[in-house]
This record gives C-alpha cells, structure tokens and sequence, in this order.
C-alpha cells in the first residue's frame, strides 16, 4: 500500500461509540406526583382546617354557607368547653389513665418480647398479635359483667386494664421486631464479662432500645388517649375521659357543633405536638427490622 493510500483511507476513530442516552422521565410523572400529594393533604388536612374554623364560629355561622370564610371569630365555645363544663378534668383523667396503661404495658410488654425475640416464640407472638385483631366491642359485655360484679364499674384501674388490651399486643409486636434487629454478639460478650442474661438485658439491650420503646410507648399513650368504646362502658361520672366528654355535647335534639368542635380541638392538639415533636422516634422505632439480615 502507498503512502498516498494511507493518507485517502479514513482512519477510525479511537473514541467509543456515544452511549445512548438514558430514557427521560415523562415530564407528567412530576406534575402527577404533585396533583397526588396535593390530594392527599388536603385529605388529611382539611377536616382538620374546618373543624379549627368551625370552633371559632357560632351554631348560626357554622349553618350559613355564606360564612364559610367570612365571619366574626369568637371564642365563647372555648370558654364553655374549658370553665363551664369543666373540661380540665377530662384532660387529667385522659392523661392519667394512658400514662398508666402506657406504663404498665411497657414493663409487661419489653421482657415478653424480648424472650420472643431470644428464644424464637413465634407462634406466641401470633396469639399476641390475634388479641390485637379481636375486636374490642366483643369483651365489653363480658368485661362489664365481670367488673360489675367486683364492684370496679367507674374507677380508674378498670379503664386502665381496658387500655392495657390495646396498647399490650401493641407494644409486644413492635418491640419483637426491635429485638430481632439487635445483634446477639452483643449481650454474648457482655455475659463473657460477667454479666448474668437479665444483667447484659438490663444494661445493655434494654439501653440501646430507647427509639423501640419510645416508638412503642408514644404509640400506646395516642391508642389510649383516643380510645372512646372502653371509657363510654367502663368509666363513671368521676373518671370520664375526653372522648366521652365530646359526646355530651350531642343530644337527641340537637348538636352543639361550635363547642363540639372546640372540645376537638382540645382533644387534638396534644396528640398532634407529641406527634411533632417524636415524630423521629416513631419512624425510626417503626422501621428498625426493616433491614434485618
């Protein structure tokens, strides 16, 4: 071949072939993930906003369509939620009886998951979790006759056992998980340390699951804070909870919808700032076997 040849012969490029390129999105996933978390909030949030406006509004205003917005706010349903029907001490019943099941069913509930999650008690775990699915409504009447005849109607230890129904398997499920997570490599060296089974539980299991049983506990406390079927059946004039509270405001006649609304809003925002405020501590305590293996 000449070297005239080799100058006219085209000379291959040493640079690969372009990569295609990767498939773009189609530009109406962005605005179909907008339009559908737009919905969503607006699902959850809404009857949050009209229930916080109705609270500020009279019986009058809340029927008038033409007021939806526009009207003078008032706070007279507060004022007749919180001073004249003595609302306080709905609240301090409400806290007392889910801080007492909530801790109760904490120091049942943590060692019973634990020896599930050690000793792979899987089918205890199951029972565990079928009281949770029984239904509530279906104990009330046998659970009634039985405190009825102790004589515990009305009193704060039986509303508080009733919430312990709740918040117990509740705990137990969350909480097997939480321990299946952790390595046993851990309380095995503790022990080679000197430390008996309960000793490496104790200080070392026990510490390292404070999102678990922050997660679980919070969980417990809004179950039992919200809980209306228990307290409607179990509690007395001296031990109603808010739930209960609420529901005076409905009579046969008519409904009270501004202070209703108003008692709602009472009920709700307590929940909704613990909620806030550990919103990490539930995540993380939900998720923590989620990457077990």
């Amino acid at each position: 071949m000449t070297t005239d040849t080799l100058l006219t012969t085209p000379v291959a490029s040493a640079r690969p072939a372009p990569v295609q390129a990767r498939r773009r999105k189609p530009r109406a996933y962005p605005v179909f993930r907008v339009v559908a978390l737009t919905l969503v909030v607006l699902m959850f949030v809404a009857p949050l906003v009209w229930m916080f406006i109705a609270s500020l509004k009279t019986n009058v205003d809340i029927y008038d369509a033409s007021k939806t917005l526009l009207f003078t706010p008032t706070f007279d349903n507060y004022a007749n939620v919180l001073s004249r029907n003595n609302y306080f001490s709905f609240i301090f019943n409400s806290f007392w009886v889910a801080l007492w099941s909530t801790v109760l069913s904490l120091v049942l509930g943590v060692p019973a998951a634990y020896a599930m999650s050690r000793f792979t008690m899987h089918r205890s775990a199951m029972v565990v979790l079928m009281a949770r699915i029984i239904p509530g409504v279906s104990l009330l009447v046998p659970w009634y006759f039985i405190f009825a005849n102790l004589r515990l109607v009305g009193g704060f230890g039986v509303l508080i056992l009733s919430h312990m129904f709740v918040a117990l398997p509740l705990i137990v499920y969350i909480m097997i998980s939480f321990f299946d997570s952790m390595p046993l490599e851990l309380e095995e060296q503790a022990q080679v340390d000197g430390l008996t089974p309960i000793g490496a539980f104790a200080r070392i299991t026990l510490p390292l699951s404070v999102p678990g049983l922050a997660t679980a506990g919070i969980l417990s406390f809004i179950f039992s804070w919200n809980n209306f079927m228990f307290a409607l059946v179990l509690s007395g004039a001296n031990t109603k909870t808010l739930p209960v509270a609420i529901f005076n405001f409905v009579s046969y006649a008519s409904i009270d919808w501004g202070s209703l609304m108003a008692a709602a809003v009472v009920v709700t925002v307590p929940i909704m700032v613990i909620a806030l405020f550990t919103q990490k501590y539930i995540v993380s305590g939900l998720t923590a076997g989620a990457t077990k293996g």
